[in-house]
């Protein structure tokens, strides 16, 4: 998936970027500005929402969508081509790479005629933590 060119620096995205480096999980743009406040920043919540699509747009951040429509955010820890395993009750993040994938989204693709390929996975289940085997 091709991503923009980095947007450029600016001391908000210096901070918004600091806040996301702090957490493992998609948090909102809400979240994401009241942790910014807590921590002392002075930024609005409309450039918070600003910045998060300029840095998703950029590839820098991922974002999902919640089944309400709520756009969530967390910063990549990979920057080449990536998928997620999303816990439903905590919403830790486990970013990974399946070549296996990749090769299967392709051949589905061919075999329809698609070309320039676009796509991104989520899998929601829980985590080792929240598995009932932890019980």
């Amino acid at each position: 998936m091709e991503s923009s060119p980095r947007p450029r620096t600016t001391k908000q995205r210096t901070a918004l970027l600091a806040t996301l480096e702090r957490q493992d999980d998609f948090r909102s743009a809400q979240q994401i500005h009241e942790q910014m406040k807590a921590d002392g920043e002075t930024v609005g919540l409309a450039t918070v929402y600003r910045n998060l699509q300029a840095l998703a747009e950029s590839g820098q951040v991922d974002v999902l969508v919640t089944d309400d429509g709520e756009s969530i955010y967390r910063q990549c820890a990979q920057e080449d081509h990536h998928h997620h395993l999303v816990c439903r009750r905590c919403g830790r993040t486990v970013e990974f790479l399946s070549p296996g994938l990749e090769d299967w989204a392709q051949k589905v693709a061919s075999e329809h005629g698609y070309t320039e390929l676009e796509h991104t996975m989520e899998i929601f289940g829980l985590c080792p933590e929240h598995s009932p085997a932890a019980s």
